[in-house]
């Protein structure tokens, strides 16, 4: 008997002890808020992305127009040149603080010495353009590689056409 007042005890308890446990709610109360301690203007969001005043930044806001191309024996801006310089001016009109300088290029033809001035007229035709776009001339170095830094190594149309060019490369 001993036994059946033993089991009936434990189940009693088991039972008051089920009823006692305590139920998740239905609905859960919103996350707490956190807010900002004094001298804090709220959570701080790493930026993504290329960090402004770098070669990649400028060369992921403007896309290809870095980069202008002449014809052979040229350096006057085309309206292709203008729509790729305008882009830049923008840029640059949106990042004051960026200085840049512009690197004219020639194909292989030519005397050294030559190709060294036509990629110092390209790329002073290049700054021009920018200066009457409104970007500060201070801010614009230029220099002139000639054909001493070709893109492209082949000896025909196609490389010397991509040689022939003014790039504008962001100083760090």
């Amino acid at each position: 008997m001993n036994m059946k007042i033993a089991t009936i005890l434990l189940l009693a308890s088991t039972t008051a002890l089920a009823a006692c446990a305590k139920k998740a709610p239905e609905v859960l109360p919103p996350a707490p808020v956190e807010t900002p301690q004094p001298g804090q203007t709220g959570p701080q969001v790493q930026p993504t992305g290329p960090m402004v005043g770098t070669q990649a930044h400028f060369a992921a806001a403007v896309g290809s127009s870095t980069t202008i191309y002449f014809d052979t024996d040229r350096y006057n801006v085309d309206s292709q040149d203008a729509a790729a310089l305008q882009a830049q001016a923008q840029y640059f009109a949106r990042y004051p603080q960026v200085t840049f300088t512009i690197e004219g290029h020639a194909d292989e033809r030519g005397t050294r010495e030559y190709n060294l001035a036509l990629g110092e007229r390209r790329a002073n035709s290049a700054k021009s353009y920018l200066v009457s776009l409104g970007v500060d001339a201070n801010r614009i170095s230029v220099v002139s590689y000639g054909k001493e830094r070709p893109v492209a190594l082949a000896s025909d149309e196609s490389a010397w056409a991509q040689n022939r060019r003014a790039a504008s490369v962001v100083i760090n």
